[in-house]
């Protein structure tokens, strides 16, 4: 089996449980955790070395986080049982509690991910075992001064072991992410803030992913890295693709069964 089949075949079992947990929760950040998850298998179950650290920026996708970590092994799968339970450590947004393996900060108010990768990654400069820094940033993120400003400190600082990988999937919470603040000429944009710059032309296919970190990984000058994933709100799911509404909605019964039929179809 190719490494893109295993990747497929993971990715499909995890949407069929990160849709389950929404469904018992009647919560949303459906179509946020769709748009990401294949970033989050590409990265755990092909890239992340044992050391690599990981930080979720665009925390309103926890359910695609904690289901990712449970797959992998980092978090006991039982522990998915109490997603927006009382008394939980999954809530809707990454913990603060650093109870979690794989969960290094409590992420959710956008724009602070990168700078607490950032720090991370300087880090390893006192550090016995070298590792890489991954930071999964939203276009709602980078509507923020502070990823800025951490991108600033990352590049004069030379940290070549961050590498950041945006979510571009068009939508925010109010509307298309070009009419609420537009972003473009975003390449540029991170190249001018001196990052070495791959994009990713489909961010929900595993073969586009690969070859963007790839790519990405050949470019060691001493720099920080950014990829830019064109990816779509909702992947996989025909009712919730590129649809702003399903920033919010929960899924009635209906819903839930016609996303469990064709979950998986895309890279199936």
């Amino acid at each position: 089996m190719s490494d893109i089949d295993k990747l497929c075949k993971i990715k499909t079992d995890c949407v069929k449980t990160l849709l389950g947990l929404y469904k018992r929760a009647n919560a949303g950040h459906i179509g946020a955790s769709l748009s990401c998850l294949d970033i989050l298998v590409c990265l755990f179950f092909n890239r992340m070395k044992e050391n690599d650290k990981f930080v979720l920026s665009k925390g309103h996708a926890a359910a695609a986080l904690y289901t990712v970590l449970a797959k992998s092994g980092r978090m006991p799968e039982s522990e998915l049982e109490s997603f927006y339970k009382d008394g939980t450590l999954l809530g809707a947004h990454p913990p603060c509690s650093r109870k979690l393996e794989g969960i290094t900060f409590g992420t959710g108010s956008l724009g602070h991910g990168l700078s607490l990768a950032g720090g991370i990654a300087l880090s390893n400069r006192f550090s016995s075992k070298k590792f890489n820094v991954y930071c999964v940033l939203s276009e709602g993120d980078c509507n923020e001064g502070s990823t800025w400003e951490a991108a600033l400190f990352a590049a004069h600082q030379k940290l070549s072991n961050l590498v950041v990988i945006i979510d571009n999937n068009g939508l925010q919470g109010f509307g298309r992410s070009k009419d609420i603040l537009g972003l473009e000429p975003f390449a540029k944009k991170w190249e001018s803030f001196n990052f070495e710059v791959v994009e990713a032309s489909d961010g929900n296919d595993f073969s586009s992913l690969l070859n963007a970190f790839e790519n990405v990984k050949n470019r060691d000058n001493g720099s920080p890295k950014c990829i830019i994933a064109k990816t779509v709100k909702g992947s996989g799911v025909s009712f919730m693709e590129d649809k702003m509404e399903w920033h919010y909605l929960p899924m009635n019964e209906d819903q839930y069964k016609m996303a469990v039929c064709e979950s998986g179809a895309k890279n199936a």
